[in-house]
C-alpha cells in the first residue's frame, strides 16, 4: 500500500440500483439529442478517471435480486438471492464495509431515495435471510449504532406495537429523527445520530416506499442531493477517523422495472447530482478522498434500438410525469369529475404529459392501442369494474409507445445479469479498472483505507 493509500479516510460509495451500462448511455444519449446531435454528453459520475466493468451474479442464481446484490457489494461474499448480510448457506454473519469502517472508529452513513430498510441500504448492516422482515431489519439499523441514515421512511415502522414503533425504539437508542431537510437543519447540531426521513404527508402519498421521482418532484419535496448534503455535513461533525457514506440511487430500479424510460433518465441524472456533492467534497479533500460509483445489478434488459438504425431519444422530453404519477393524475380526474372522464379529456392529458400529438406523432396502430385500453376503462365505469386498473393499463400502454417513439426496447420488467458499470476516483482506485466481479468491490474499500486487515 503507498502512502497516498494510507492517508485516504473519507469514503462515498454510491449504488445505483438498476443501473446497468445502458441506463447510463442513454442518459448521456438523451444529453446529445437535446443539443441537436448524435453521440453522447458525459455526466459527471462516467467523467471519473476509473471506469471499469462489473459482473453481478449471485451464489444461487445467474441473475441476482437487490439483497444478493447489496450484499456483494457491501460484504465482498455472495449470497442466496432473498438474503442480507449472510453466507450462502444462510448460516453465518458477513460483515460490511460499513461496519469495518465503525470498529476502526470512522463515523458511518448509509443513505438511499427509497426505505432505509430496503434490500441495498439493509446489506450494509442486516443479517436476515429474507429480506421481507423489514421489522427484524429496522430493529438491526437500530442495533448499528450508525451515526446517520437517511431515506424515504421505515416500511414497517408498527408492525409491533407491543415492542414499541421503530421510531420509538430508534429515540431509545440515540437517534433524532428529522421528518424532512429543514427540519434536519434545525436538529443536526444537537444530534448525536441521526435519521433523516421525508415528511409525514409525503409518505401518505407514496406509502412510505420512496421519495418522489426527480420527474414528479415539487417544492418542498426530500431530494436524494439533499440527503446526501445532509449526510456529509452530519458526519463531517461526528467523525474523528474519517467516515463512510454509502448512498442509494434506489429508484432507477423501480423505474426500470416499469419500463418507464423517461423517469429512468431523471433518476439517472438525479443520482449524478448527488455525486456532485461527493465531488464537492472530494476536490476539497483530494488525497483523503475516494468516490466509487457502481450498481446491484441491471434492470429491465434495456437496448438504444428497435428496429430502424435509429434514435429519437429527444422526443423523451416530452415526458413530464412518471408512469405511477400519470396514473394516479389520471385516477384523480375520473374520480373528481367522473361524468367529464371522456376520450377527450384523456387524449388532452395523453398530449401534455407525453407529447403524443404535439411533439411525438403516433402510428395508426398506436393511436387504436391506446383507444383500446380507454375502451376498457369506460367498459369498467359502465360495470362498476376496476376502473383503476383499467387506467393503470393505460399509463402502462403510455409508457412503452413513449419507448417505441425514442427507439428504445426493453426485455423484460425484471432484472438481467448484464454488466453494470464502476466508476471512481481518488488514491488507490486504480484497482477497480477494467472487469471486476462485485465481491472485489468492498475488500479493495477495506484495502485502501485500511479498515479490514488482509
Amino acid at each position: 500500500m503507498t502512502m497516498a493509500q494510507s492517508q485516504v479516510k473519507y469514503v462515498f460509495y454510491f449504488i445505483g440500483d438498476g443501473m446497468g451500462v445502458n441506463q447510463v448511455n442513454v442518459t448521456e444519449t438523451y444529453l446529445a439529442a437535446l443539443k441537436g446531435r448524435i453521440g453522447f454528453e458525459p455526466i459527471l459520475m462516467s467523467s471519473l478517471p476509473v471506469v471499469g466493468l462489473v459482473n453481478t451474479y449471485s451464489g444461487t442464481n445467474g441473475v441476482t435480486d437487490s439483497a444478493a446484490g447489496g450484499t456483494a457489494l457491501a460484504t465482498g461474499s455472495k449470497t442466496k438471492n432473498g438474503a442480507l448480510g449472510l453466507t450462502v448457506d444462510l448460516q453465518n454473519d458477513v460483515q460490511s464495509v460499513a461496519s469495518w469502517a465503525k470498529d476502526t472508529g470512522a463515523a458511518v452513513g448509509v443513505a438511499t431515495s427509497v426505505a432505509v430498510d430496503h434490500a441495498t441500504p439493509a446489506a450494509f448492516y442486516a443479517h436476515v435471510p429474507k429480506r421481507q422482515m423489514y421489522y427484524e431489519i429496522g430493529k438491526q439499523l437500530i442495533a448499528s449504532g450508525y451515526d446517520y441514515f437517511g431515506g424515504s421512511d421505515f416500511h414497517k415502522a408498527n408492525e409491533k406495537p407491543e415492542e414499541g414503533s421503530l421510531y420509538e425504539q430508534a429515540a431509545k437508542a440515540g437517534y433524532t429523527i428529522a421528518k424532512g431537510y429543514n427540519d434536519y437543519m434545525k436538529k443536526a447540531r444537537t444530534a448525536g445520530k441521526m435519521i433523516l426521513l421525508q415528511s409525514d404527508e409525503a409518505n401518505s402519498k407514496l406509502d412510505h416506499d420512496r421519495i418522489p421521482y426527480a420527474i414528479d418532484r415539487k417544492k418542498g419535496d426530500l431530494t436524494l442531493e439533499e440527503i446526501t448534503r445532509a449526510g456529509i455535513n452530519f458526519l463531517s461533525r461526528q467523525q474523528k477517523n474519517g467516515f463512510f457514506l454509502m448512498v442509494e440511487g434506489g429508484m432507477i430500479d423501480y423505474a426500470c422495472h416499469r419500463n418507464d424510460i423517461g423517469t429512468v433518465i431523471n433518476e439517472v441524472l438525479d443520482m449524478d447530482k448527488a455525486i456532485k456533492v461527493a465531488y464537492e467534497f472530494y476536490s476539497q479533500h483530494p488525497d483523503e478522498t475516494i468516490i466509487i460509483i457502481s450498481a446491484d445489478h441491471e434492470t429491465g434488459g434495456l437496448v438504444m434500438g428497435k428496429g430502424p438504425y435509429e434514435l429519437h431519444t429527444d422526443l423523451l422530453r416530452f415526458q413530464k410525469m412518471s408512469k405511477p404519477e400519470f396514473q394516479r393524475h389520471l385516477n384523480d380526474l375520473y374520480k373528481k369529475h367522473p361524468k367529464r372522464f371522456n376520450w377527450t379529456l384523456v387524449e388532452k392529458e395523453l398530449k401534455a404529459q407525453f407529447g403524443f400529438g404535439d411533439g411525438i406523432t403516433l402510428t395508426d396502430e398506436q393511436t387504436a392501442r391506446l383507444k383500446k385500453r380507454w375502451t376498457a376503462i369506460e367498459d369498467a365505469v359502465k360495470d362498476n369494474g376496476k376502473v383503476n386498473e383499467r387506467i393503470n393499463d393505460l399509463g402502462e400502454t403510455a409508457c412503452r409507445i413513449i419507448s417505441e417513439a425514442a427507439m428504445i426496447s426493453w426485455a423484460s420488467g425484471g432484472h438481467s445479469n448484464g454488466y453494470v458499470p464502476i466508476y471512481a476516483i481518488g488514491p488507490g482506485t486504480e484497482v477497480f479498472q477494467g472487469r471486476i466481479d462485485n465481491i472485489e468491490i468492498a475488500p479493495a474499500i477495506g484495502k485502501i483505507t485500511g479498515w479490514k486487515k488482509q
